[in-house]
Order: structure tokens, then C-alpha cells, then sequence
């Protein structure tokens, strides 16, 4: 258990940092969520890639999180192999 928490030190801290920031009036990528799901009228390619660089902490907590807690349960662990 304790692996699993070592391998979501990085992406916990990239995603509270990197993914948050600016913090102030409000978090970076809630305000391009925001803009995004009232209809992204007016972004400019700019404004979808500063979304993709600010989301891109999430995904990576977001794919780390289902490879630590629902693949190995989804999945069954390989079979050791026997060498002789």
C-alpha cells in the first residue's frame, strides 16, 4: 500500500500546484471549465492550450488513480512464471 501512495506523491503535488495555478481570484482551469462549458465562445487557440497545460496534472492524477485503485482490482494478477 505503501508503493501505491509513493506513486500519487507526484501527481497529487503537480495537480495542486502546476494545475491550480494562478490561485488567485480563482484557480486557473476552473475559470477555463467555466468558459468551456458556457460555450467557449470567443477562445482563441491559446485559451485551449493553456486548458490542455492546466488539465494535464489532473489527467495525470486521474490515470494514476485508476492504475493504483481499480485496475488491480479489474484486472488479475499474472501468474509467476517457473523457470527450471
Amino acid at each position: 500500500m505503501a508503493a501505491n501512495l509513493e506513486r500519487l506523491r507526484m501527481p497529487v503535488m503537480t495537480s495542486l500546484t502546476l494545475g491550480l495555478a494562478p490561485w488567485l481570484p480563482e484557480p486557473h482551469i476552473v475559470g477555463k471549465i467555466r468558459w468551456v462549458l458556457g460555450g467557449a465562445k470567443d477562445m482563441a487557440p491559446m485559451d485551449w492550450w493553456d486548458l490542455l497545460m492546466h488539465g494535464a496534472p489532473w489527467m495525470w492524477l486521474a490515470y494514476t488513480l485508476v492504475a493504483v485503485f481499480v485496475l488491480p482490482k479489474v484486472l488479475p494478477a499474472p501468474e509467476p512464471n517457473e523457470q527450471s
